[in-house]
């Protein structure tokens, strides 16, 4: 039960960070937050992501660049233009370490306003960093795991934050319905997206790109955008008027 429970609770927590700070904060600024609350959230997703952890700054261009290319050969991770979930996940490692390293130059409109933190970025993304955070993954399971197949979990515990994406970028442009003609090939693959925190609604996202909440029929459900109205209403962060 305890192997489960922090299963669950990685999973979630990696998600959050992954769709409030990557997603919606540092690729689409879709609210304001004081420089505490950013630094606050800029360590939550180190701590959250662990050994996955992923680049405010990367996941920006390479998300603005989905956006401006979507499903086309341009577009860093369409399940288009890949064989397999894997060989797309490959691909998108690639451009990411290339953005992340400086090794290519980003086009100037897929540049700045995202949150930045060289320091942490240089811990979050060295081996022995990745290296620590697995090491504290298997211990945990050593002292906690009551049958064999729980070690099976491990796997998705390092790669939890490029799962998620793969997830995403595959399914929700895949599988589901279109809400909207997007000249693209997003779709939204659930009602109610408990697994993605309301990233599947890619269809309904490529339409409304700063809309917040990423539901737009009565019963579609991004459980993020409660979490997100709460810390609005509370002063943590600030929405913007959403634009088309």
């Amino acid at each position: 039960m305890i192997i489960l429970l922090f299963f669950v609770a990685h999973w979630y927590l990696s998600l959050f960070v992954q769709t409030f700070y990557l997603h919606r904060y540092a690729a689409h600024k879709m609210f304001t937050m004081n420089p505490f609350w950013e630094k606050f959230f800029f360590l939550l997703t180190y701590l959250s992501q662990g050994s996955s952890y992923l680049s405010p700054r990367a996941y920006a261009i390479m998300h603005r660049m989905h956006h401006a290319f979507s499903d086309t050969a341009r577009d860093p991770h369409s399940p288009h233009f890949s064989g397999n979930a894997f060989s797309m996940m490959w691909k998108t490692k690639n451009i990411y370490n290339d953005f992340l390293n400086n090794r290519v130059e980003p086009e100037m409109r897929f540049d700045g306003n995202y949150p930045t933190w060289r320091a942490l970025e240089s811990i979050g993304d060295h081996w022995g960093s990745r290296l620590a955070w697995g090491v504290l993954y298997v211990l945990f399971y050593i002292n906690f795991a009551t049958e064999w197949w729980m070690y099976l979990l491990l796997p998705l515990h390092f790669l939890m934050g490029p799962l998620h994406g793969a997830i995403v970028n595959w399914s929700g442009h895949k599988y589901g319905y279109q809400n909207f003609d997007n000249h693209d090939k997003s779709r939204n693959s659930l009602f109610f997206d408990f697994l993605t925190g309301g990233e599947l609604f890619q269809n309904n996202h490529h339409k409304l790109p700063n809309r917040v909440n990423f539901g737009v029929k009565w019963w579609e459900v991004d459980p993020t955008y409660p979490v997100i109205w709460t810390l609005d209403k509370i002063g943590i962060i600030k929405l913007k008027k959403a634009r088309a």
